[in-house]
């Protein structure tokens, strides 16, 4: 008789919010309900920070920097449609123009002339798109690790490699699991890739077939961003670890091209998820940044 693992993630999900000091909220978007988590108040001083959160993700990959970044900022933390808590339909487009689209739409809600946008991984492509969908736009935009950048400046002559459904982002087993979050790092085994497989676990596995769809609308069009990304981007901070397996460092190049004015901060030692591996570093760049544009 096979035992069913218990899934105590939304228990431990419950417990975080409550030590950040976040309310969670709820609104609709696109036939999508979308939660996320808010901190602080806007003000006509006090920046508004969007954080958007990578593939196979959650909000709560943010906690670390929540608790790093300045008390007073007002945060917007989304679990993106169709991942962590919002709404995944099978009849949708998660591809990242349309996810950038859908958070339009939810951020007229919250419209503020003092807006920043930082996104990982997955949500660093969608920010890329967001940043010009807006109406008023950012005042900042800061790319971690971000998909959809090509490995080589010269795309025509390097077209980017599509990858296979089999992603080792969509686990199907506990051994993908595990190998999941260790490649997200810096490619070795550590103790907290452990810790993550059994605490994220059961919810990925669950996910699997959700995942597959989203991973396809994204590969659909890979590298979407590099079509917002140019001379009428706002100021942008590119931040990158130097052991990443997923997003291999070589991408930083194609900035030196497409933004060459962009502020480009690379992490030794660092893999996929600076906010996570080297959360006070990451994060004391981002509010260095933010501070610099927002009087």
């Amino acid at each position: 008789m096979k035992i069913p693992t218990p899934n105590v993630w939304p228990l431990a999900r419950a417990g975080q919010r409550w030590l950040l000091r976040t309310k969670r909220r709820e609104t609709s978007v696109d036939g999508h309900r979308l939660v996320y988590l808010e901190r602080g108040k806007p003000g006509p001083d006090n920046p508004t920070l969007v954080l958007l959160h990578g593939f196979a993700s959650m909000k709560e990959n943010w906690a670390f920097w929540m608790q790093k970044l300045p008390s007073d900022w007002h945060l917007l933390v989304p679990d993106l449609p169709g991942l962590g808590e919002s709404q995944y339909r099978p009849d949708a487009d998660y591809g990242y123009v349309k996810q950038a689209e859908r958070l339009n739409h939810w951020l007229a809600e919250h419209a503020s002339n003092n807006l920043h946008i930082a996104g990982s991984s997955m949500g660093g492509a969608i920010a890329a798109v967001l940043a010009h969908e807006l109406k008023i736009p950012p005042r900042t935009v800061t790319l971690l690790n971000s998909a959809g950048i090509p490995e080589s400046p010269d795309i025509a002559n390097n077209p980017p490699v599509r990858p296979t459904i089999d992603s080792v982002l969509i686990p199907k087993d506990w051994a993908g699991v595990y190998r999941m979050f260790n490649s997200v790092g810096t490619g070795k085994p550590s103790l907290p890739g452990v810790a993550m497989t059994g605490l994220l676990g059961p919810d990925l596995m669950k996910r699997r077939q959700s995942l597959q769809h989203i991973f396809h609308d994204m590969v659909t069009d890979p590298i979407a961003p590099t079509r917002y990304l140019g001379n009428q981007t706002p100021p942008l901070q590119i931040q990158w670890g130097d052991k990443d397996t997923i997003t291999p460092t070589r991408c930083v190049d194609w900035f030196k091209t497409a933004t060459p004015t962009a502020e480009v901060h690379v992490f030794r030692g660092v893999g996929h998820l600076p906010m996570l591996e080297s959360p006070g570093r990451s994060a004391a760049v981002l509010a260095g940044f933010v501070e610099r544009h927002t009087n």
